[in-house]
């Protein structure tokens, strides 16, 4: 009698699914762990060195792409995986760097948050020389007594400058001063000169406007009442330089205090327009283009006075007359 049995393979059909299911999820993963971390390594031995800006407010999409164009890493999207992750893309600071193919993008990461070789400032409109020195030695080695001795009222002009982390107080100036011939050139100095204004008057009187303008499209009226004013020998009667003479005030923690009192508008000083008939000595703060141009390019009225509302709005007056009582009607 012939026997018959069935053999029984040690693996079944269970165990082949799990082999074709670890082999279908382990492929890909191999590759791309392979892939990650290619796409950290160096891009090459043999890229030299290379400064690299990134801009304030500058994202890590953006700066990721242009290192990757530029030849510093070798795959952007994998660099701000990378960023996200280990928490870099938060302390990623703006300024220049020098960097490297050489490196890894690992280094990359952690060379832009502290290898800074140059800081980017901003200067807004409106601020005299000892609050832009406020904001410099917050970031560079300077001394704050030995910068202000050397610089012009109104002449830092309100920028924003990419500087040197090691610059000291010359070297800062020298930007500021390139920076503020650059914008205030000879073209529109000569476009002054035919208005007979040199170019100190040009910055004294557009440093008043820019305290005295609440925007821009109010300036040229206001700067064509000052000259006007002025060339008629009239006192300004700015507020702006009263709080420019008064200095700081410990009071409201400002340079620019608020709060005019009726001493206060008689204080002794030749930047007291309300009481000395002139210009003053200097600038009184750094003005920005809009208002150089509104005094190089001012608009003709008929109006010798001026004042803002309690929301801020201008109001022009022809006499004085008219003027008192605009401020009866909107400031008392």
């Amino acid at each position: 009698m012939r026997s018959s049995w069935t053999v029984k393979h040690p693996f079944g059909g269970w165990f082949k699914l799990f082999i074709t299911g670890f082999i279908l999820i382990a492929i890909p993963i191999a590759t791309l762990t392979i892939w990650v971390n290619w796409s950290m390594k160096p891009v090459s031995e043999r890229v030299k060195e290379k400064v690299f800006v990134i801009k304030r407010g500058e994202g890590a999409l953006s700066f990721s792409r242009r290192l990757e164009d530029e030849g510093i890493i070798k795959n952007a999207f994998i660099f701000r995986i990378y960023l996200g992750l280990s928490g870099l893309d938060k302390k990623i600071q703006a300024g220049s760097f020098k960097l490297s193919g050489q490196n890894s993008a690992e280094e990359i990461a952690q060379s832009l948050t502290k290898g800074r070789i140059d800081k980017w400032v901003t200067i807004i409109e409106g601020l005299r020389k000892e609050q832009t020195a406020e904001i410099l030695v917050e970031d560079f080695d300077i001394d704050e007594k030995k910068f202000l001795s050397q610089v012009r009222e109104g002449e830092l002009f309100p920028d924003t400058y990419l500087i040197p982390t090691n610059a000291n107080e010359a070297k800062i100036l020298a930007i500021f001063r390139k920076n503020f011939e650059t914008k205030v050139n000879a073209a529109l100095l000569e476009t002054a000169k035919k208005r007979r204004l040199t170019k100190d008057q040009v910055l004294i009187l557009a440093s008043i406007v820019e305290r005295e303008g609440r925007n821009e499209s109010e300036r040229p009226t206001i700067a064509g009442i000052l000259i006007k004013r002025w060339r008629e020998g009239m006192t300004l009667g700015a507020d702006a330089t009263v709080q420019y003479a008064l200095g700081y005030s410990s009071e409201e923690k400002t340079w620019w205090r608020k709060n005019l009192t009726a001493d206060d508008l008689q204080v002794n000083s030749s930047y007291n327009t309300r009481k000395k008939v002139g210009l003053p000595p200097t600038a009184i703060c750094s003005p920005g283009l809009s208002s150089i141009r509104a005094v190089v390019e001012p608009r003709e009225t008929p109006y010798y006075y001026y004042l803002h509302d309690k929301e801020g709005r201008a109001h022009y007056s022809e006499t004085f007359k008219e003027h008192q009582q605009k401020i009866s009607q909107f400031l008392l």
